[in-house]
């Protein structure tokens, strides 16, 4: 399954190739950001092997990731999308994402899922709404995973 993708956009690139992938790369955003804040770089490399990842390269750089958990049957939740800031303002999110969308084997999918605090917006564009009802979605939230020893 998870046939690579390739997809050129002028100088830009975006490939499901693994082999490709920058993981100090991807590990320094997330390990900022606001939803994977301290991430051991041990869980970003787990997180990748058990995903289906996309990466956004100019030449040999990469520039922009996302990752898709999936049963490629009916439910795929998509998960850590970044462009760095530099290359923001030039259309590479909604690149990516429609290739992620775009993907052969997520196509079918009963349910997508994401969560965001922002990029709204650039989301709905994909058909991407707010839940429904949110009372019949649960989870567990463990805010101190990434600082236990």
């Amino acid at each position: 399954m998870t046939a690579m993708v390739v997809m050129e956009m002028g100088r830009f690139l975006i490939s499901t190739d693994r082999s490709k992938l920058n993981v100090d790369v991807i590990h320094r955003f997330l390990a900022r950001s606001y939803w994977a804040a301290g991430i051991p770089r041990a869980t970003v490399m787990r997180s990748i092997e058990n995903s289906l990842c996309f990466g956004v390269y100019e030449g040999d750089d990469q520039i922009g990731f996302a990752r898709v958990v999936s049963d490629f049957a009916t439910f795929a939740y998509f998960a850590d999308v970044f462009i760095l800031e530099q290359y923001r303002e030039r259309g590479l999110g909604k690149e990516l994402i429609a290739s992620v969308m775009a993907h052969p084997d997520l196509q079918g999918l009963r349910r997508w899922s994401l969560a965001t605090r922002d990029a709204h917006g650039l989301y709905t564009q994909f058909g991407f709404t707010a839940l429904e009802n949110p009372s019949r979605m649960m989870e567990i939230v463990d805010s101190e995973v990434y600082t236990r020893s």
